[in-house]
């Protein structure tokens, strides 16, 4: 795992997006949950946390989404693709959010019930759209956190905006308030990444 800035910085630099994977490869599900676990604590708009995920490995399912994706290769031979969904109707996640931070003493009584407070006056009130928004800004967070620990465990991984979103709910049963985002195919590299550049950072910044 990551344990220095060095490193960490070489993962970041290592970390690219990779298409060919070796189809034999499988990686354990309890190894999914443990990096799963890591991502997760990624930040998020009021500690609402509001990601999904549908992890996909069974070889028949993955063929099926394989069709929902555009027939892209990875999704079939990755050794799992992770749907990253979001979740529109976080505010329903408060108490359970906030209580747990209150029985683990990270915050006082008051606090908790200000905060419940205070989310479930604004949250319900917002937009969809704003509230999808706020869903797909930080499971961006959480889906890029993911894809840096699989890379510091030995992993690649790429991810996919092209895919069929409707057709992929009704097919995996997700209800209404859960939108799906991405899909990162996970495995081992079967072939070196294609490499890519950046922009120029002055370019990109302006200090003030």
């Amino acid at each position: 795992m990551i344990t220095t800035m060095q490193s960490l910085s070489e993962v970041i630099r290592n970390r690219h997006s990779v298409r060919k994977y070796d189809p034999h490869y499988k990686i354990p599900r309890q190894e999914i949950e443990e990096m799963l676990q890591e991502a997760m604590l990624a930040p998020s708009s009021s500690n609402l946390q509001p990601w999904r995920f549908i992890v996909i490995d069974d070889e028949e399912t993955k063929k099926e989404l394989k069709a929902i994706a555009y027939n892209q290769e990875q999704v079939e031979t990755s050794s799992a693709v992770i749907a990253v969904l979001g979740d529109i109707e976080m505010y329903k996640n408060v108490e359970k959010v906030y209580r747990s931070s209150y029985e683990a003493g990270f915050i006082d009584e008051e606090s908790m019930n200000k905060l419940i407070q205070n989310t479930n006056n604004s949250y319900p009130n917002a937009p969809v759209e704003a509230r999808a928004n706020i869903a797909s800004f930080d499971t961006g967070l959480v889906s890029m956190q993911l894809m840096l620990i699989a890379k510091a465990n030995g992993y690649d991984t790429v991810t996919m905006g092209g895919f069929d979103k409707q057709k992929f709910a009704e097919r995996f049963d997700v209800p209404e308030r859960y939108i799906p985002i991405v899909l990162i195919a996970l495995g081992k590299a079967a072939a070196p990444a294609h490499k890519t550049t950046r922009l120029p950072l002055e370019e990109m910044v302006r200090f003030i």
